[in-house]
C-alpha cells in the first residue's frame, strides 16, 4: 500500500475535455467568450448604476421593534393589536424619563420634573397625555411615563423622538440631577443608534480584512482587487434588491438581517472567487488561450459553486417556515444575497479576469506549457501534499482522534444559559440600561415597563382581582376603559427583562386562564410578555427548522455526489462540527464576560455553520469525485485534498475573518454570533475538512460512494494529449 499520494506522473494525459453540449459549457462560454465578456461587463455596470443609490437606503427600511418579530398567535402580539384597535395606541411606544439625585431630590428638581411633564405635551414631544409624576418613597428619584411616536416603516421617527425627548429633559436640569430615558422606546432607540451607520462601517471593515487575506494569498499587487471589486459590487446590488422588497413588498428587514447580508455576501463571494481563480490559474498552464482556460475552469467549478449556493440559499429559505417575522424575513434576505453573489462570481468575475488577461497574476504569472503535468500541481501544493500523505498513512487513528476532540469540545455547550437581560445586550453602557438601573434602585424594578392586561369590561373586576393576587406582582390598576375593553397595568416586582419577570407573566396568564367568565379571556402583553413569547417561539422554531435544514443539506449532497453513504457521513460530520463549535464558543463567551445568550443564537449558528460549513465539504468532495473517476478511490481522495487544501483553507480564513467583524457592533448578540460562526468555520476548515472527512473516506473505501460508481462514470471518457488545444471561436 502506498504511503504518500500517488505521483501524478502516472497520468500524463490532461483531464477529459469539457463537453461542448453540456449546459455548464454553454454557460461558461456565454460568460467568458471573446465578445460575451463585454456584454457581461455592460450588464453589471447597468445594475450598479441603478442599485448603487438604493443600497445606501437599506437602513431606512429596517424595523427593530420587538413586537414585530413575534408570531401572529402570540398573546403579546394580540395585546399589541388590541391596544392599537381599541385604545388608539397605534404609532406610539412607551418611554420612561427617570430623574435621580443620590442625596435626594430638591424642590428645584421636582419643579423641573413637573415643568417637563407640561412642556413635553405642549411641545408635542409626547404622543398622548402623560400620567402624574411618580416619586420614589426614598425621595431620591422620580419618573414620567411618556408615550413616543413610532413608525414601523421609518426608524427615524422613534429614534429622533427619543433624542428630542432626551435633549428637552436634560435642558436646564439642576446641577447633579441625573436624567435618563429608558422603557421600551428608550431601549429600541438605543438599538437603532448602535446600528445606525454600521452598514458602511461593516462594509469597510470587512472589505479591509478580505483585502489583507487576498494580498497574502495571491502575493500580487493587482489580482486581489478583482475578486474584491466583484464581491463589493455584488453586495451593493444585493442591498438594493433587499431595499426594494422591504419598501414595496413587505419584506421584514432588521438590523441583524442587514448586517448578516453584508458579511455573508462578502465572505461567500470571496470563497467562490478563491475556488474559481485557483482552478483558472491551473488551467492557464494547460491552455494557451485564456478564454479557453476560463471556460474549462468555470465549467469544472460551476457544479461545486452552484451546489454551494443552492444549499445555502434553499437552507436559508427554510426560515420562511419560522413563526416570527424576524426569522421569516432573514431567510429571503440571505437567500437573495447568495443568489446575487453567485451570479456575480460566475459572470462578472470571469469576465473581469479574461478581459484583463494573465498579467493580473504578476509577479507569479501562470505560463502555458505543453509539458505541464500534474507533477507541477503537486509541486505548487507541497504542504498539502504532506498533509495528504499523513492522512493516507493513518486514516483510522485520524478519524477516531478528530471525532474524540470534537466530541470533547461539544461538552462546553453545557455551560450555556439563555435569558439575557437588557443590561447584558450591549457591550457598552447605553442610556436605557442606565435608566433601568436607576429605576431598579428606587422603584419596583418593573416600573419601567408594566405588564399590559386587556380584558372585556364585563370581566374587568375579576381580572383585576386575579392579577393582584399573582406572586411577583407589586401592584395592578385599571388605567383605561374604551370600546368595551379595560386596560390593566400591572407593575412587576422584578425588572421586565429578567427570567423572574417572565415567570410572573406565566403565572399571571395561568391564573387568568383559570378565571371564570370573561376574565378568562384576558390577554397579557407588554415588554416582558414579548420577551417570553419570543423565547417560546424560538424554541418551537428550532424543532421545526433544524430538521428541515438538515434534510435540505442531505438532499443537495445526494444530488451532487450521486451517492447515499457519502452524504450521510458528511452530514454527520457537519452536525458534529456544529456542536463542537457551540461548545467552544460557550467557553469563549465566559472568557470575554458574556456567558448568557439569546435563544435565537442557536438557530442562527446552526443555519450558518451547517449551510456554510458544508460549502468546504462540497468543494472538497466534488473535486474528489472528479479525481476518483481518473485515479481510483484512494488516490482520488488524497489528490483532491492536496489540490484543494490551500484554496479551501484560504476561503475558511476569509469567511471566519469576515464574521469576526460582527464584534465591532456594540451588542452582545452580534459579538456572540461572530465568535460562534468564526470558531465553527475554523473547526470545519482545519479539522473536519482537512482530516476527518478524507480519513473517513479512506476508511470506508469505494463503498463511500455507494450506490454510485465514480470510477465507472468517467472510465470511458476520451482523453487528449496536453499539447493539443482547441480554441474558442
Amino acid at each position: 500500500m502506498t504511503t504518500h499520494p500517488p505521483s501524478p506522473r502516472k497520468s500524463p494525459e490532461e483531464p477529459p475535455p469539457p463537453s461542448t453540449t453540456s449546459f455548464t459549457h454553454k454557460y461558461a462560454k456565454a460568460v467568458a467568450g471573446r465578445r460575451a465578456k463585454w456584454a457581461v461587463l455592460v450588464l453589471w455596470v447597468l445594475l450598479i448604476g441603478v442599485g448603487g443609490s438604493l443600497a445606501a437606503k437599506l437602513g431606512d427600511v429596517q424595523n427593530n421593534e420587538a413586537q414585530t418579530w413575534l408570531p401572529k398567535n402570540a398573546q403579546a402580539t394580540k395585546a399589541v393589536k388590541i391596544a392599537e384597535d381599541y385604545f388608539a395606541d397605534k404609532g406610539r411606544l412607551g418611554s420612561v424619563v427617570v430623574y435621580a439625585r443620590e442625596d435626594g431630590l430638591t424642590e428645584a428638581d421636582l419643579a423641573k420634573v413637573n415643568s417637563d411633564r407640561e412642556r413635553f405635551v405642549t411641545d408635542k414631544l409626547a404622543a398622548a397625555e402623560i400620567p402624574q409624576v411618580t416619586v420614589a418613597s426614598d425621595k431620591k428619584a422620580a419618573f414620567l411615563s411618556v408615550p413616543i411616536k413610532s413608525d414601523k416603516s421609518d426608524n427615524s421617527v422613534l429614534g429622533d423622538g427619543v433624542k428630542d425627548l432626551r435633549k428637552a429633559a436634560q435642558k436646564n436640569a439642576p446641577d447633579g440631577l441625573d436624567v435618563r430615558i429608558t422603557g421600551p422606546a428608550g431601549s429600541i432607540a438605543d438599538f437603532i443608534d448602535v446600528y445606525s451607520g454600521m452598514d458602511g462601517a461593516l462594509m469597510g471593515a470587512t472589505l479591509g480584512l478580505v483585502a489583507i487575506f487576498l494580498l497574502f494569498t495571491y502575493r500580487s499587487p493587482i489580482l486581489w482587487l478583482i475578486p474584491l471589486l466583484s464581491v463589493g459590487l455584488a453586495s451593493q446590488v444585493a442591498s438594493a434588491v433587499v431595499y426594494l422588497l422591504a419598501k414595496h413588498a413587505g419584506l421584514t428587514v432588521n438590523g441583524q438581517s442587514a448586517y448578516v447580508l453584508i458579511v455573508l455576501v462578502l465572505g461567500v463571494g470571496t470563497d467562490y472567487a478563491l475556488l474559481l481563480i485557483a482552478r483558472y490559474r491551473e488551467e492557464l498552464h494547460r491552455h494557451e488561450d485564456r478564454h479557453e482556460a476560463m471556460v474549462y475552469a468555470l465549467q469544472r467549478c460551476l457544479p461545486a459553486i452552484t451546489a454551494s449556493a443552492a444549499t445555502v440559499g434553499i437552507a436559508t429559505l427554510c426560515l420562511v417556515f419560522g413563526s416570527m417575522n424576524s426569522t421569516r424575513g432573514l431567510g429571503p434576505v440571505v437567500a437573495l444575497g447568495v443568489v446575487i453573489v453567485y451570479f456575480a462570481m460566475t459572470t462578472l468575475l470571469p469576465a473581469f479576469l479574461v478581459i484583463l488577461g494573465r498579467w493580473v497574476f504578476w509577479p507569479f504569472t501562470p505560463r502555458y506549457s505543453a509539458e505541464y503535468v500534474d507533477a507541477s500541481v503537486e509541486k505548487e501544493h507541497g504542504f498539502w501534499g504532506r498533509i495528504s500523505g499523513f492522512v493516507g498513512r493513518r486514516p483510522r487513528p485520524i478519524w477516531i482522534g478528530t471525532v474524540l476532540v470534537l466530541g470533547a469540545l461539544a461538552f462546553g455547550a453545557m455551560s450555556l444559559s439563555t435569558g439575557q437581560t437588557q443590561a447584558e445586550q450591549f457591550t457598552k453602557k447605553v442610556d436605557s440600561v442606565a435608566g433601568q438601573e436607576l429605576l431598579s434602585d428606587h422603584f419596583p424594578a418593573g416600573s419601567s415597563a408594566p405588564a399590559d392586561v386587556y380584558v372585556k369590561d364585563a370581566g374587568a373586576a375579576a381580572a383585576l382581582s386575579t392579577v393582584q393576587g399573582v406572586p411577583g406582582v407589586t401592584s395592578a390598576t385599571s388605567v383605561a376603559s374604551r370600546n368595551g375593553w379595560t386596560h390593566i397595568e400591572s407593575v412587576l416586582k422584578n425588572a421586565p427583562d429578567t427570567q423572574a419577570a417572565r415567570q410572573t407573566i406565566d403565572r399571571m396568564r395561568t391564573a387568568l386562564d383559570r378565571s371564570s367568565g370573561e376574565a378568562g379571556d384576558a390577554v397579557v402583553g407588554g415588554q416582558t410578555a414579548i420577551a417570553l413569547d419570543t423565547s417560546d417561539a424560538q424554541g418551537k422554531e428550532e424543532k421545526v427548522l433544524i430538521p428541515l435544514i438538515l434534510a435540505v443539506v442531505l438532499i443537495m449532497l445526494i444530488i451532487l455526489l450521486r451517492a447515499l453513504v457519502a452524504p450521510l457521513m458528511l452530514l454527520l460530520s457537519v452536525v458534529l462540527s456544529y456542536t463542537a463549535a457551540v461548545g467552544t464558543a460557550a467557553l469563549l463567551f465566559h472568557a470575554v464576560g458574556y456567558p448568557r445568550i439569546d435563544r435565537g443564537l442557536l438557530l442562527f449558528g446552526f443555519l450558518f455553520l451547517v449551510a456554510l460549513g458544508v460549502d468546504y465539504t462540497i468543494f472538497l468532495m466534488t473535486r474528489a469525485r472528479e479525481e476518483v473517476g481518473k485515479r481510483g478511490h484512494r488516490d482520488g481522495v488524497l489528490t483532491s485534498l492536496t489540490v484543494t487544501g490551500g484554496v479551501i483553507t484560504s476561503a475558511g480564513l476569509v469567511l471566519a475573518a469576515t464574521f469576526s467583524v460582527l464584534a465591532a457592533i456594540p451588542t452582545v448578540a452580534s459579538l456572540q454570533q461572530g465568535l460562534l460562526v468564526a470558531v465553527g468555520i475554523l473547526l470545519d476548515t482545519f479539522i473536519v475538512r482537512s482530516l476527518l472527512i478524507p480519513a473517513l473516506a479512506l476508511e470506508l473505501g469505494p463503498k463511500f460512494w455507494r450506490p454510485g460508481h465514480p470510477e465507472r462514470d468517467e472510465a470511458d471518457l476520451p482523453v487528449r494529449p496536453r499539447a493539443e488545444s482547441a480554441r474558442l471561436g
